[in-house]
């Protein structure tokens, strides 16, 4: 057997540096609890690790058993200004741990609401990154005294059924999350466009992104089955599992080496890639798990 890695796969450098944060507050704890608001990542075996390292997650609901001294880290996805706000009321050591491309689109949401633009919003509802952005464009409309207006689209048939009373809105813009799959955006874009002539639209999707699906296209190609790695939760993990079923006879979504389907084992080329949070030690345990009844290995 062939185990073949697509180039890039697994940790993104967002989710790198949000793990790293979590490392380096469990070095630097006095005595006090370290939590992360919310999952830090979308990976049970990362997460079952920090748990044995004493991280604790903090859902929204607990915010108020934060105490001085503690520290409470803000995961890649971001969160709403009010909730940094309660933390920072609590005393505790703020880690803001935000993907820096995430920032970067809190603001520019916030600077169309701030103008009074309407904000169609690529992405998937409820994920933390969207209700983050939200929040942030929220408050800066209403500091301006404008109008919030806040529509979230998947699919171009959402698109499609937006502002169907025919009451559009005077300027308008569409963002997306930084994960949200590249041809969605492109299908919503073009049916906005039509509806709406004055649209802005600013693509917000991660360079990684891209790269990532290219990557695993390309990988496609070259192998007889596809093993996608990561949170079985993880959006942009989940788009990656719809790629290579599309295009590859066998796919399979994994989150630990346990999970790989009998019939991989008898395929004479097998690809790996895997979502923006799996860690290095997973996707290597995948590897030699696969290899196990044979040495034969090559790094796509």
């Amino acid at each position: 057997m062939n185990v073949i890695r697509a180039t890039i796969l697994g940790f993104c450098a967002g989710v790198r540096r949000a793990v790293n944060e979590a490392e380096k507050s469990l070095e630097g704890a006095l005595g006090g609890q370290v939590y992360t608001l919310g999952p830090l990542i979308h990976n049970p075996s990362a997460l079952a690790d920090f748990e044995r390292k004493g991280v604790r997650v903090l859902e929204t609901e607990e915010i108020s058993k934060v105490k001085r001294g503690d520290t409470v880290i803000i995961r890649a996805h971001g969160v709403p200004p009010e909730l940094s706000e309660k933390l920072e009321a609590s005393g505790c050591t703020l880690v803001n741990a935000t993907c820096p491309l995430v920032t970067a689109s809190q603001k520019r949401a916030a600077s169309y609401a701030e103008r009074g633009f309407a904000i169609i919003f690529a992405g998937d509802k409820n994920h933390g990154e969207v209700v983050g952005i939200e929040g942030w464009a929220k408050k800066a409309a209403e500091s301006a005294g404008k109008t919030f207006v806040f529509c979230l689209v998947r699919t171009k048939e959402d698109a499609e059924n937006l502002f169907s009373d025919g009451r559009l809105p005077e300027k308008s813009v569409l963002l997306s999350q930084t994960t949200f799959s590249i041809s969605a955006f492109d299908e919503i874009s073009s049916v906005l466009k039509k509806k709406l002539p004055g649209l802005e639209v600013v693509s917000s999707i991660c360079p990684a992104t891209h790269e990532r699906q290219d990557s695993l296209l390309d990988l496609c190609k070259k192998v007889d089955g596809i093993l996608v790695i990561g949170g079985k939760t993880s959006a942009n993990t989940n788009r990656l599992y719809a790629t290579a079923k599309a295009n590859c006879q066998h796919a399979a979504l994994i989150e630990t080496k346990d999970e790989i389907p009998p019939e991989f084992f008898s395929l004479e080329n097998v690809g790996l890639t895997a979502g923006a949070s799996t860690p290095d030690n997973v996707i290597d345990a995948v590897s030699e798990r696969l290899l196990s009844s044979s040495m034969s290995f090559n790094k796509f």
